[in-house]
C-alpha cells in the first residue's frame, strides 16, 4: 500500500460523490462562472469507476416516476444545452421520444441522459475513490480548508485541498434487524444491488430441478418492481413479498399534493415552526415512502388474480407480516415471519431474500466527524449549508441529500435538484466575490 502524499492537491471547491445532485451543482457552477468572475477550480470525489445512478434497478420496462422536465437544468434554466429535450436532440431520438407521448422516460434512457451530462465533466471528477475523512486544516486556531482523504481501487491515499465542501454521498441502505447480522451472506440482497447480487446469489435460470423460493420484504414502489422482475428473470421462482401493513398503498401524484415537490415548497417548510415542519412533511409522506404507482399495483393484483384462476401460485402477498428471525441453512435462509393479524408464526427457508427497505441518511455523514469541533450545529441553513464556527470567511461546508426534516421531501429526490444546485452555486461564489474583494482592499490599503 501506498503511503499517503505529503503535499494536497488545492481546489476552490470539492465535491463528495458524482451522482444527480453534484452533477447539477457541477452545471450550475459552470453556468454561473460563465457570466465573470471569480473563476474558482472544482474537483469531484466518486467511488463508483464510473458514472452510474442506480444501475443495479435498471430492471426492463422502468420507468421514472417524475418528468423528464425535471431534469438536471430546466427549472432554473430551460434554454441549458445540459436538459433532457437537448441530449434527446444530441441523439437523434427528440421525434421517435415525441412519438411515445409520456413524459415519463424509461430508467435506462434517464441514465443515460445522465452518464451523456456527467461525461462534460471527465476531467474534473475523479473516478474510483472512497472519501474515507474530511480533516480541518487549521491556522491560528481558525479553519482555513479541508483535507479530503480518499482511496483508490489500487489501495493509494490521497489528499485533497479545498475551502469549499458540497458532500451528496447518498444514503446508505437500510438494513433492518433481524436481517443485517446477516449483511454479508451472499444470499441476503438489498435493492441497492439487486441485479449482481440476485445473479450472484441464484446464477443463470434453469429449467429443472427444484423451484427457488425468494421472499421479497418491503412495502414500496422497489419491491413490487422486484417482486415482477424475479417473476419473469426465474421462470420457476416462487416468490413472497412480505409487508407489514394491510395491504399495498398508491402513490399520491394529485396536483395538489404535488405541490410538495415544487421549488417553493422548500420555502414555506423550511420558514414554518419546527413541530409544524414535522406535520408538513408527515402528511405528504404518502407521495414517496412505502407507496407504489398506481398502474403497477394494478397489474400485480391481476397477476395474483389470475393465479386464482388457473390453480397455479407463484406469488404470495404476505399482508401485515413480520420478519422476526432469520438464520442461515444449507438451502438457504430460514425466516420466521410473524402475521400480526393472525398472531401466527410461520419458518419457511429461501433461496434469497431481498430488501426493498430504502437508505437511511445521518444528519451529518459519518466523514466530516473530524470537523464537528468546528461547527455550530448540525442543521443545515436555506442554502443547504452547515453553520461553522472560528472558521476563515472563505470556507464553506454545504450538504446535499442530508436535510429532509428542514427542507422537505424534495431533499433526497430528483425534483428539485438544479434549483437546489444553483443556490448553493451562487452562495459559494458570492463568498468567494466577498472574500476576494477583501483581500484587495487589504493588499491596496497603505
Amino acid at each position: 500500500m501506498r503511503a499517503m502524499t505529503d503535499h494536497p492537491a488545492t481546489d476552490d471547491i470539492i465535491g463528495i460523490g458524482f451522482g444527480p445532485a453534484n452533477l447539477s451543482l457541477a452545471i450550475a457552477l459552470r453556468d454561473a462562472m460563465g457570466d465573470g468572475p471569480p473563476r474558482t477550480s472544482l474537483r469531484f470525489i466518486e467511488r463508483q469507476d464510473r458514472f452510474g445512478w442506480h444501475r443495479a434497478m435498471m430492471l426492463p420496462g422502468a420507468d421514472m416516476q417524475i418528468s423528464f422536465v425535471k431534469d438536471l437544468v430546466s427549472l432554473r434554466d430551460p434554454t441549458s444545452p445540459f436538459s433532457f429535450l437537448n441530449y434527446l436532440h444530441v441523439k437523434g431520438r427528440l421525434s421517435t421520444f415525441l412519438n411515445l407521448k409520456t413524459f415519463n422516460p424509461s430508467r435506462v434512457e434517464y441514465n443515460d441522459y445522465l452518464a451523456w451530462a456527467a461525461d462534460h465533466f471527465s476531467d474534473v471528477v475523479a473516478y474510483g475513490e472512497t472519501v474515507e475523512a474530511v480533516r480541518p486544516e487549521i491556522r491560528d486556531g481558525r479553519l482555513a480548508a479541508f483535507v479530503v482523504e480518499a482511496r483508490d481501487g489500487a489501495g493509494t491515499r490521497r489528499l485533497r485541498r479545498c475551502r469549499h465542501l458540497v458532500v451528496a454521498a447518498g444514503g446508505d441502505p437500510a438494513i433492518p434487524a433481524p436481517f443485517a447480522a446477516h449483511a454479508q451472506d451472499r444470499r441476503l440482497i438489498h435493492s441497492s444491488w439487486y441485479l449482481p447480487g440476485i445473479a450472484q446469489a441464484l446464477g443463470a435460470p434453469r429449467l429443472d430441478g427444484p423451484e427457488p423460493r425468494i421472499l421479497v420484504v418491503g412495502g414500496g414502489q422497489s419491491a413490487v418492481e422486484i417482486v415482477t422482475d424475479l417473476g419473469a428473470r426465474y421462470p420457476r421462482a416462487l416468490v413472497d413479498l412480505a409487508i407489514r401493513g394491510p395491504a399495498l398503498k398508491p402513490a399520491d401524484d394529485s396536483p395538489f399534493v404535488n405541490e410538495i415537490f415544487d421549488p417553493a415548497a422548500v420555502d414555506r417548510i423550511h420558514g414554518a415552526p419546527a413541530p409544524v415542519r414535522a406535520e408538513l412533511i408527515a402528511a405528504h409522506r404518502a407521495t414517496n415512502y412505502a407507496v407504489v404507482d398506481a398502474d403497477l399495483i394494478q397489474d400485480f393484483y391481476a397477476t395474483l388474480y389470475e393465479q386464482t384462476v388457473s390453480g397455479v401460485t407463484r406469488y404470495r402477498l404476505r399482508r401485515s407480516t413480520r420478519v422476526v428471525a432469520l438464520e442461515p441453512a444449507s438451502e438457504g435462509l430460514r425466516a420466521t415471519l410473524r402475521d400480526d393479524v393472525a398472531g401466527t408464526e410461520e419458518r419457511q427457508s429461501y433461496a434469497a431474500v431481498i430488501c426493498a427497505t430504502g437508505y437511511q441518511r445521518a444528519a451529518v455523514p459519518a466523514i466530516l466527524d473530524p470537523v464537528r469541533p468546528f461547527m455550530a450545529g448540525e442543521t443545515a441553513d436555506r442554502h443547504y449549508r452547515l453553520p461553522l464556527e472560528r472558521a476563515e470567511p472563505r470556507v464553506s461546508l454545504h450538504l446535499q441529500g442530508f436535510s429532509e426534516p428542514t427542507h422537505g421531501l424534495t431533499e433526497t429526490l430528483l425534483s428539485i435538484l438544479p434549483v437546489r444546485a444553483g443556490a448553493i452555486a451562487q452562495t459559494i461564489l458570492e463568498e468567494e466575490r466577498a472574500a476576494r474583494a477583501a483581500i484587495r482592499s487589504a493588499a491596496a490599503a497603505p
